[in-house]
């Protein structure tokens, strides 16, 4: 098809044209909240890497939870900051852990709101690793158990959805095995199944007092130069049980998104990450940029990319705004 038989601008005249051909929609059913629990009652500690977000008490979190589902979306994830952090992380799969206790409050205030709970250590530990750490060794096989633990007593709590993010090889399916054997085969598990060592995470280490006491986590998180090792990874996540699989982050990474959407039929979510949304908050602070042009199409690009569901700090303030729908 060539001008002048063919002119692709006829139907870019107008908005109405350009909704009636328009090849990818973003919506509030696409959205996942993050939420972060802390102890206390009506507390609401600013992130100020995270400019709108908070540390939340629990009576605090079950609010906002009740405001996202009153603009229609319809799932939070929720990660924790304990009182105490120790080796072990025991904080991680305590009954009555930061992170129960959020999931017992929302389900029982706001039941029509699906609960999706973080599944790792690093929160927990006072050395700031995912997992059990043997000297300057993080120890895989070892972390496996309290991952699994973690996720039963999320289930236990009423989580609708455990999501484990700590990038140990075997979790799911050891997660799905403890699941199994204690009568939570119903509850789902959406891996983090190419989570990359980025520089992106940040503000989110701030927010959730998680960056790591020594090293790095190069040595379980992936490689920013590989995205063939993205597709292994997720077809390990898949026969291990996985039900939705995960890129994070997602804007630097919508290659890897697209490969995994092309490798794979289960749901695909990406994270939005705390450095991707703070990025575009500092500039459109400093007027470089417009905020709601930027945000739209950071978002509908991973949608683009092949995502069906998109975890994202943007959600409330985008749909409260009417931005999306």
């Amino acid at each position: 098809m060539l001008f002048p038989d063919y002119r692709p601008r006829r139907m870019r005249q107008s908005e109405a044209f350009r909704r009636l051909v328009r090849e990818t929609t973003l919506g509030v059913d696409d959205l996942i909240l993050p939420l972060f629990a802390i102890g206390g009652k009506d507390v609401r500690n600013p992130i100020p890497s995270l400019p709108g977000h908070f540390q939340l008490s629990v009576d605090q979190l079950v609010k906002t939870a009740a405001e996202a589902r009153e603009l229609g979306i319809p799932a939070v994830i929720l990660f924790g900051l304990p009182e105490k952090k120790d080796a072990l992380g025991t904080g991680a799969y305590a009954k009555n852990g930061i992170v129960q206790r959020a999931v017992r409050e929302v389900k029982q205030k706001v039941p029509e709101m699906l609960v999706i709970t973080d599944v790792c250590l690093c929160q927990y530990t006072d050395h700031g690793h995912c997992g059990m750490v043997e000297g300057d060794r993080i120890d895989n096989d070892a972390t496996l158990d309290l991952l699994a633990r973690a996720a039963l007593t999320h289930a236990q709590a009423g989580a609708d959805m455990v999501a484990p993010s700590d990038m140990m090889d075997g979790r799911v399916a050891e997660i799905r095995g403890l699941l199994d054997e204690n009568h939570f085969s119903h509850v789902p598990i959406m891996a983090y199944s190419a989570k990359y060592c980025s520089a992106y995470y940040g503000p989110f280490r701030e927010a959730a007092d998680s960056a790591p006491r020594f090293g790095d986590r190069r040595t379980y998180q992936m490689d920013p130069a590989n995205a063939l090792e993205a597709v292994r990874e997720a077809t390990m996540d898949a026969e291990e049980g996985a039900d939705i699989i995960m890129v994070k982050p997602a804007l630097a990474y919508l290659d890897v998104i697209r490969a995994v959407r092309d490798g794979f039929d289960l749901p695909l979510a990406a994270y939005n990450v705390s450095g991707e949304y703070s990025m575009i908050k500092a500039a459109a602070q400093q007027g470089w940029l417009d905020h709601d042009r930027i945000a739209l199409e950071v978002l509908t690009a991973i949608k683009r990319a092949g995502a069906d569901l998109i975890l994202t700090y943007f959600a409330k303030d985008l749909v409260a705004r009417g931005l999306i729908r």
